[in-house]
């Protein structure tokens, strides 16, 4: 039996992003990126963790991401690390996002960056701040699920 071709490995994640909102939805974004950029990125030398996405003039743009140049990055090119990248949606998707942030208050963070048929793509998320008591309600069906699979490990024993 054949097996299912296994996804790549992403290329940065931000693992705090669900830890401090509820993700309500998701989208697929492509990247105008450098040719630098994409060569970092092949070497797995970028970060989401600290990166926002917002909405200025019907656009959506990548703020704070942090994509190190290599070494061998040519001497006449100026690499900035944390340039502002444009995000590219379609109009209906951007639409709908400039509706949820302006009108209903939810804020837009990148969830993931990955490689898809030999193009970067951003995960990113439709989101709504969580509370504190809501994060240690996170840490506590967190613990419970690692303590329920211990118990039951044990019980089959």
């Amino acid at each position: 039996m054949a097996k299912p071709a296994d996804k790549p490995p992403p290329i940065a994640v931000n693992r705090k992003a669900r830890f401090d909102y509820f993700i309500e939805e998701s989208f697929e974004a492509g990247i105008a990126l450098l040719g630098w950029e994409v060569k970092s990125m092949r070497a797995g030398k970028a970060q989401v963790a600290e990166a926002y996405v917002y909405l200025k003039n019907g656009e959506a743009y990548l703020f704070g991401a942090h994509i190190n140049a290599l070494i061998s990055a040519s001497t006449h090119v100026d690499t900035d690390p944390t340039r502002t990248r444009k995000l590219l949606l379609h109009r209906r998707q951007l639409d709908h996002l400039i509706g949820a942030v302006e009108r209903r208050g939810y804020t837009l963070v990148p969830l993931e960056l990955y490689w898809k048929a030999g193009r970067a793509k951003l995960l990113v998320g439709l989101a709504k701040g969580k509370k504190q008591h809501d994060k240690r309600a996170t840490d506590k069906d967190r613990d419970w699920q690692r303590d329920k699979s211990r118990i039951m490990k044990a019980l089959r024993r």
